[in-house]
């Protein structure tokens, strides 16, 4: 009798296990299907490079070209809105796998991510209510500035010790869009940020704002971001976005956003 509870045992055992095995088998399927994704971290309120249209459906430049790099790649793409101001620890996490979202290549970031070619140069310049006096640099003085946290913009002000202690107070907020809005409620006094995405703001509201020539920091170039141990997936993206630039994908995508050819040759 007691070799026959222990083999009644032994079989209810195996059959545990087997059954164990087969979920994890079953858990497992998920994940192996998504070995191919490509996890793209952005800001969504970023236009016109990523942001929500009126469906709320994420859509932009770097989301067009994002989808056209992972179509050749034959590999799916999922666009993951993130905190800007933690785009670095999102992505040495490896919660994402890029950060392709108008992200200024910058020596400071170069130490914590491997970059893509720049495809298309940016400028940090001054934005002003239509109706503002600010001219020049040196009329920002006792200003209330205000930029998007963790930005190019915020970085170069900070880095200007002059024109950061000359102003009465820097703002930062979670994306431009926010600081538009407290600009022409007279919040703030004006903005430093990118030029591509503030002259795109100012389109949509052509009697509101005004961009003024005044260049805070150095021009820089916008790149694609991955993790520093992760150089074959730059590699094959880097090798996709050659091709469209050759043979003209890019320079469409870029008319359909700005109505001409902007990217770097």
């Amino acid at each position: 009798m007691k070799k026959i509870i222990m083999l009644c045992l032994g079989i209810m055992t195996a059959g545990l296990v087997l059954a164990g095995c087969g979920q994890q088998a079953k858990q497992a399927a998920p994940d192996a299907g998504k070995a191919g994704k490509i996890v793209v971290g952005l800001d969504d309120n970023y236009p016109p490079m990523g942001f929500r249209d009126e469906n709320n459906n994420i859509t932009g430049f770097d989301v067009d070209l994002a989808k056209e790099a992972a179509k050749r790649l034959k590999r799916e793409v999922e666009f993951k809105p993130i905190d800007w101001s933690s785009k670095e620890a999102e992505l040495k996490s490896g919660r994402v796998d890029v950060l392709w979202n108008g992200l200024d290549i910058t020596e400071k970031r170069k130490e914590n991510m491997l970059f893509s070619d720049p495809y298309m140069d940016n400028r940090q310049i001054v934005f002003v209510r239509n109706d503002s006096a600010i001219k020049t640099a040196a009329d920002l003085k006792g200003k209330i500035v205000g930029t998007q946290s963790g930005s190019t913009g915020e970085e170069n002000i900070n880095k200007d010790a002059k024109l950061k202690s000359s102003l009465k107070e820097v703002k930062a907020y979670p994306d431009f869009i926010a600081a538009f809005m407290d600009l022409e409620n007279g919040r703030i006094d004006a903005i430093v940020g990118d030029e591509i995405t503030g002259r795109y703001y100012m389109s949509k509201h052509p009697d509101k704002f005004a961009a003024r020539d005044i260049v805070i920091g150095d021009i820089t170039s916008f790149g694609i971001g991955f993790a520093k141990d992760n150089q074959k997936l730059r590699d094959e993206v880097q090798k996709v976005l050659n091709e469209m630039k050759k043979d003209g994908t890019m320079a469409k995508i870029s008319q359909k956003w700005f109505g001409k050819d902007i990217t770097k040759k």
